[in-house]
């Protein structure tokens, strides 16, 4: 193997099991000699992540709330110990009551909006100030977001705006970040058969959709989302940044379905 991340280490904040974005990223940087560590929320999520953490190599886990400031400078204090500094950082977080993810945007509580907006978006601002305090020589910030951000999606609702936010978000975090060599950029794939994709109403059909309509006529894998931040956190993406990078198989360029399921 190439080990474009031999001598790289960093956390990866966000699997929830084998099927998790975050755990296709861990294994493609891993697979490139990365050292990872993980983050997880709660014992029943940790064990989980540890055999997964283990199969890598890996025994460095932290329980981290990120609505906690505490648990938050905790888990950063931990990585500074062990290991001085990182060289990125890949988040995959987020979170809505499943019982808004149906139905009508219109029909939004004032308390899962805000609830939505600080574990989905502001949690990437907070992780990334914590970060960056670690990577004095550069490195890579990663969030994951999706196209329900700027084209409505059925039943994505409060998500939308959420990570209409956090890619906003991601930019100013670009600029902001960007005198001390450190990259920040969001990965959009499109729907998952994940944890959290299956929260969403419909979402089967969405992923039956995408999979008919986009021009590769195929949703995306976890191996070339792995594949796509591996290159975010290797020397090989060091001029990009602020960017949301697309791997849906093509399906954002779309006005309208493909002609045969008008």
């Amino acid at each position: 193997m190439p080990e474009l991340m031999r001598g790289k280490r960093g956390l990866i904040m966000g699997v929830a099991n084998d099927r998790s974005i975050a755990w296709g990223i861990a294994k493609a940087l891993a697979a490139e000699g990365a050292e990872l560590a993980f983050s997880y929320q709660g014992d029943a999520f940790g064990k989980r992540v540890e055999p997964l953490a283990a199969s890598l190599g890996s025994d460095f886990l932290v329980d981290v709330n990120v609505t906690d400031d505490d648990s938050l400078d905790t888990c950063f204090s931990a990585l500074k110990s062990r290991w001085g500094t990182i060289d990125f950082l890949v988040h995959a977080i987020a979170f809505s009551d499943k019982n808004e993810l149906t139905g009508r945007f219109i029909n939004t509580t004032r308390g899962n909006f805000q609830n939505s907006l600080a574990i989905s978006c502001f949690s990437f601002i907070d992780v990334s100030r914590r970060a960056a305090e670690l990577m004095p020589d550069g490195g890579s910030l990663i969030t994951l977001t999706y196209a329900g951000s700027n084209r409505v999606t059925p039943n994505y609702n409060v998500m939308g705006v959420a990570k209409a936010a956090l890619e906003s978000a991601t930019r100013y975090l670009a600029n902001d970040l960007g005198p001390q060599k450190i990259r920040v950029n969001a990965i959009s794939p499109g729907p998952m058969k994940t944890l959290a994709g299956a929260a969403i109403g419909g979402a089967r059909a969405t992923f039956r959709h995408t999979e008919a309509n986009a021009p590769l006529r195929q949703n995306a894998t976890l191996d070339a989302i792995g594949g796509t931040a591996v290159w975010l956190c290797c020397d090989y993406g060091n001029c990009t940044s602020g960017e949301v990078i697309h791997v849906d198989a093509g399906y954002h360029v779309l006005g309208m379905p493909q002609q045969e399921n008008l």
